[in-house]
């Protein structure tokens, strides 16, 4: 009996010890997550006020005088792009084919090609070159950088650790950035967490989902702590739709699926053609020329080319002013074209949101449908253009639920995910994102198999 309850002493001890050394090991791990979502909640708050100020300078400029456009947009598209040529060309654009890119290529192995991708350099670059582009009217968004920049942050905070800590996958971690990075952004913290599951993980996210819970909700509060409990837009009426409104939704998810899909299309023909320059004078003539063509509209057409399309969403959704131009889904559609595709820093979030806003709002206009019902239409033009970008319906559907607090519509709006998302194949049956990234993944192998080949030949 004593030797019975001896060995029952010894397991106790041995299982106490055991679970406390497991104990010991999750709290180390978690540690530098935790640590990297505080810094990304306060790296998003930072960006954000910067970014506003930075489109605040644009309203000062037009309201002293818009002819001044025809020579601050030529100088900043110009400087923004050449801190990304100079400095960090894979601060280009959005930033979200880049960490898909770097969470594809990683490994041991590709440290340097991921540190290409995310680091610090990315982020100072990033951040300049994108509040350059917006200080020049450029039609450009903040989400996507700041999905980037909260990849790096997880990253270098990874890079940090000693050699004793326990082991933590580096995917882990720029997965778990990258969520974080969009729930701070947007204040979406389900959405961040969909993103992640619906276009970042290729395998199981139980291999995520507690470093993503508790990333999202730590960025989040952080943002939280300094900005307070905001929504992205607001509250828009939703309540007494009209029975027949699901037939709207479904034309609307149509027409900004085809519409998504198409400037998307559009934005890697432009690029297609730009490989093909032979000299940086090119691009300077094709960054000086787009710049020119945003002020032109801007000065003779209509200012709403201009900014990532935030006021477009607010006016339609929070003013008596419901309906749009028959032109204004035409600008939100060329402004990211010659933003995008300078090769400047700046996100395609914003703008693609913007864009659907304006197409929900002009079928509504052809329609006379009421204020409630025009919401509604302008929410699904939203998801719709978005879901034809990025090929996220769920996503898409989760961020614009999260930004307006409207679960009461939210079947309306998975329809026009699932719409959008179907008719957007029949352009291309990738996304955007996806075609860039494998952009990326290309260029970063060439890079390896070149420096491969030069040290062969330096060996020989």
């Amino acid at each position: 009996m004593k030797l019975i309850n001896w060995l029952r002493l010894q397991l106790k001890r041995s299982f106490d010890r055991i679970r406390n050394e497991n104990l010991k090991k999750n709290a180390l791990q978690a540690i530098p997550f935790w640590i990297a979502s505080v810094i990304t909640g306060l790296f998003a708050v930072l960006y954000t006020r910067l970014f506003i100020g930075a489109e605040d300078i644009t309203a000062m400029v037009m309201k002293y005088h818009m002819w001044l456009l025809f020579v601050l947009s030529p100088v900043c598209f110009l400087v923004a792009w050449w801190l990304v040529q100079k400095y960090a060309p894979y601060a280009r654009g959005s930033g979200i084919p880049q960490v898909m890119a770097a969470i594809q290529v990683t490994s041991p192995k590709t440290n340097h090609l991921v540190d290409k991708l995310l680091g610090f350099r990315i982020i100072l670059i990033k951040v300049s070159s994108s509040l350059i582009m917006a200080i020049g009217g450029g039609a450009i968004g903040r989400e996507g950088p700041t999905i980037q920049i909260a990849a790096s942050v997880y990253k270098i905070v990874y890079q940090l650790l000693p050699k004793w800590w326990p082991k933590i996958a580096k995917r882990n971690m720029m997965v778990t950035g990258a969520a974080a990075g969009l729930a701070a952004a947007f204040n979406t913290p389900l959405g961040g967490i969909v993103f992640a599951i619906e276009e970042l993980t290729k395998t199981h996210f139980s291999y995520y989902k507690t470093a993503i819970f508790s990333s999202v909700i730590i960025a989040g509060l952080s943002a939280q702590a300094l900005l307070g409990p905001y929504l992205y837009l607001g509250y828009p009426k939703l309540d007494g739709l009209s029975a027949s409104i699901f037939f709207g939704v479904a034309l609307v998810a149509v027409l900004t699926g085809i519409l998504g899909a198409g400037m998307s299309k559009l934005i890697l023909f432009i690029f297609a053609w730009k490989a093909k320059f032979k000299t940086a004078g090119n691009h300077v003539l094709f960054v000086v020329v787009c710049s020119l063509i945003m002020a032109f509209l801007a000065f003779f057409v209509d200012k709403e080319v201009l900014g990532s399309g935030k006021d477009i969403m607010q006016t339609t959704l929070f003013t008596t002013h419901k309906y749009v131009h028959w032109y204004t889904p035409l600008l939100r559609i060329g402004g990211p074209l010659a933003s995008f595709t300078t090769g400047a820093a700046g996100g395609i979030f914003a703008p693609a949101l913007g864009a659907g806003a304006s197409v929900g709002s002009l079928v509504a206009s052809w329609f006379k449908v009421s204020d409630i019902d025009t919401n509604m239409l302008i929410l699904s033009g939203m998801v719709g253009f978005l879901t034809g970008v990025t090929r996220s319906p769920f996503t898409s559907v989760i961020l614009v639920l999260e930004m307006t607090d409207r679960h009461n519509v939210i079947f309306h709006l998975i329809l026009a995910g699932m719409v959008a998302s179907l008719v957007a194949v029949l352009v291309d049956k990738h996304s955007l994102y996806d075609h860039l990234k494998v952009q990326y993944v290309k260029e970063l192998n060439t890079i390896e198999e070149t420096e491969l080949t030069e040290q062969v030949a330096d060996t020989n």
